[in-house]
């Protein structure tokens, strides 16, 4: 992911400004005072002890090898502590690849059967482009915005000079005046979807700014899924039916 942002304010002029994930608050720690807990994980069962293994080898017999033997558990394998994992692909008969397979976008009717499948189009990014990310014009009052859009992550804008830092500062002053957010965008209307990554995920963004002093807080709220209530069908007689 990209680490800055080529950004324009409300009058156009743009600069690249630093980005970084706002980090979440420290939950509670599992454990007892005072002791440090180390997590690890160890080997449960061999493919050859699974549960679709098992069934397939002992059929109608499987819950009776069960009750009278032990056939789960590999016991040279079991309880072996595992170090390193490499991802591997596996063929439907989960027989491994040895070639990276050819990835699809399938797409999906909302009665889950196939509509079309294609070969995937490579996206760049886009907020640290030539072309800035731009204000849309668009306010979004921020007791409307909690209510209207599911936010999935958090990112933080800031300076990484004196002009930037003066740059930054009059735009969450500007925001916090108005008490919205305003939403952001790529392209030359600020209308496209944010991407920071290649074939990343595309974001809506909604720009918050907040000042105290001499200090300011620009936080960009990424949202993929906006909130509407279901459409209410008022269900029709049917002939001879009384309403």
């Amino acid at each position: 992911m990209t680490n800055s942002i080529h950004i324009a304010n409300a009058k156009g002029r743009d600069a690249r400004v630093g980005l970084l994930p706002l980090k979440a608050p420290e939950g509670p720690k599992l454990g007892v005072p005072n002791e440090h807990i180390t997590f690890a994980r160890y080997l449960a069962a061999t493919e050859l002890t699974n549960h679709d293994a098992l069934s397939k080898k002992f059929g109608d017999n499987y819950s009776k090898q069960l009750i009278s033997g032990d056939p789960e558990v590999d016991i040279e394998s079991v309880g072996l502590k595992i170090e390193h994992t490499q991802l591997v692909y596996l063929d439907g008969d989960k027989s491994l690849l040895y070639i990276e397979p050819t990835f699809i976008d399938l797409l999906l009717n909302p009665d889950g059967s196939e509509k079309e499948r294609k070969t995937p189009i490579d996206i760049d990014e886009n907020v640290n482009a030539q072309i800035p990310v731009r204000f849309s014009g668009r306010l979004v009052p921020i007791q409307d915005a909690v209510r209207r859009f599911a936010f999935k992550r958090k990112l933080q804008l800031h300076h990484v000079d004196g002009l930037t830092f003066d740059f930054l500062y009059e735009m969450a002053q500007e925001l916090e005046s108005q008490n919205s957010l305003m939403v952001i965008g790529a392209g030359d209307k600020g209308n496209q979807a944010l991407i920071f990554q290649a074939n990343g995920k595309p974001y809506r963004g909604f720009l918050q700014g907040k000042t105290k002093d001499k200090s300011y807080q620009l936080v960009l709220h990424l949202s993929e899924m906006e909130l509407k209530k279901p459409v209410v069908v008022k269900r029709t007689a049917d002939v001879g039916e009384a309403v």
